[in-house]
């Protein structure tokens, strides 16, 4: 009866098997290349039309670039040293006109003794931004974020350094008035405040100030003009100009096309419509030829200014459509709770509702950066030489004419880097401030 009953009783494992790989057709390459390229017979298919129209391209384009010349000092320089190496019928490229023409692709007739100046500028550029976009960083190096513009503006362009420093005042003073007068006024008064008394400073102060300072200490850097900028300095200068003062713009408009007052909501949405109704280029051809005869007599309105001011405006219409959808994406609730804790419109929207607009329209908004960027290419129909106007000067020049696809491929690969990078930036902001899925 005892074995009997031993036989019945379910077997218990004691010990555990060893562990072993799972089968080839669930991991690795072949499960990712099965599920993904082979999982039907379409795929199949496009599959393998996709890797002959892969090769048909790559088989041209690599040895084409890999092969290029790049130590020559003409076009008819680099075809002969193709000839010699690879025979008359090969198709290499030539790239001897980047090396001999990259200062003047990135910095355009800047002089040459002072290239330091803009490189300088650019690095510090990328100092004062990286505590804006990374709040890891010390909170201190928000001081460098705040001067920076006025020490980059001194490094590229030059002349007395007093200029940036009383420019930089008008802001201070702003602050002091703000300071001073705002609770007695309100949040409006202080906003009217903040904009007309640096204005006032700028336009009758500023300037004797800077000349007489410069006439007591003359401290600064040779002057360059502003037709002497070009290339990829040209393209950044414009570029990160517009998109640094669009934003705040764009946020100012966006609340102002929402606000319950008739005349600010009339004037923000006339500007909106108006700025996004003509293209980018008709704005530039008015602020190259028609912005002069409104300005006085023997007014000298530097064009780069000019072109910026235009191109701020263009964005920040943009900006202010992408910032009113978040805005309103947002529930009511939001609006309410800033109201419920007892903040005032300005703290409420500061505090509560721009945080979390801003961060649904983290995409809109770079998107709208990366097509001012690659905008700013459309100068070139004004006469400034950004890279695509350089390249066309370059083709032109006896030793580079008949140039033609090495240069664009240079460009567009330099486009390529900056706008890439941006989008990883957007990428990455959206995965942090993803909070409402932990």
């Amino acid at each position: 009866m005892s074995d009997t009953h031993a036989q019945t009783v379910a077997y218990v494992r004691d010990t555990m098997t060893e562990q072993r790989e799972p089968p080839l057709s669930q991991t690795g390459a072949y499960k990712w290349i099965l599920g993904n390229m082979l999982s039907t017979p379409l795929n199949v298919i496009l599959t393998i039309g996709s890797l002959w129209v892969i090769w048909s391209v790559l088989s041209h384009v690599l040895p084409w670039a890999v092969l290029g010349i790049w130590d020559a000092d003409s076009l008819s320089a680099c075809r002969a040293i193709r000839t010699e190496i690879y025979g008359a019928d090969a198709s290499v490229a030539c790239w001897a006109v980047i090396s001999e023409r990259w200062p003047q692709l990135l910095f355009g007739f800047y002089p040459p003794e002072g290239y330091w100046r803009p490189v300088l500028a650019f690095a510090l550029f990328i100092a004062a931004i990286a505590p804006i976009l990374f709040a890891s960083l010390p909170r201190k190096m928000l001081w460098l974020t705040v001067a920076s513009p006025f020490v980059m503006f001194w490094l590229i362009w030059g002349g007395t350094v007093w200029a940036p420093i009383c420019i930089a005042l008008g802001f201070v003073i702003g602050w002091a008035a703000i300071r001073v007068a705002g609770p007695r006024i309100g949040a409006l008064g202080s906003i009217l405040l903040a904009i007309l008394v640096p204005v006032l400073y700028w336009v009758v102060i500023a300037g004797p100030l800077a000349s007489g300072l410069s006439a007591i200490l003359p401290i600064g850097l040779d002057q360059v003009a502003s037709r002497d900028m070009g290339g990829f300095m040209l393209a950044l200068i414009i570029g990160i100009a517009g998109i640094v003062l669009s934003l705040p713009l764009g946020i100012v408009l966006a609340l102002g096309r929402q606000s319950d007052l008739f005349l600010i909501n009339k004037v923000s949405v006339i500007f909106i419509e108006v700025i996004r109704g003509v293209p980018l280029i008709v704005w530039l051809f008015t602020a190259s030829l028609l912005l002069n005869y409104f300005l006085p007599p023997g007014t000298n309105f530097d064009l780069m200014l000019r072109v910026i001011i235009m191109v701020t405006l263009f964005s920040s219409a943009y900006i202010a459509e992408v910032v009113r959808g978040g805005l309103a994406a947002l529930p009511k609730g939001q609006y309410e709770a800033g109201a419920a804790l007892g903040l005032d419109y300005w703290k409420s929207m500061r505090l509560v509702v721009l945080p979390q607009a801003l961060k649904i329209s983290i995409p809109g908004i770079v998107n709208t950066f990366i097509g001012l960027f690659k905008d700013t290419t459309l100068v070139v129909f004004i006469g400034l030489l950004d890279p695509i106007g350089l390249s066309n000067a370059i083709r032109a020049s006896t030793e580079w004419n008949g140039i033609y696809w090495e240069l664009f491929v240079f460009i567009g690969l330099c486009f390529f880097i900056f706008c890439f990078s941006m989008g990883r930036y957007s990428l990455f902001l959206e995965k942090k401030l993803r909070r409402e899925h932990r």
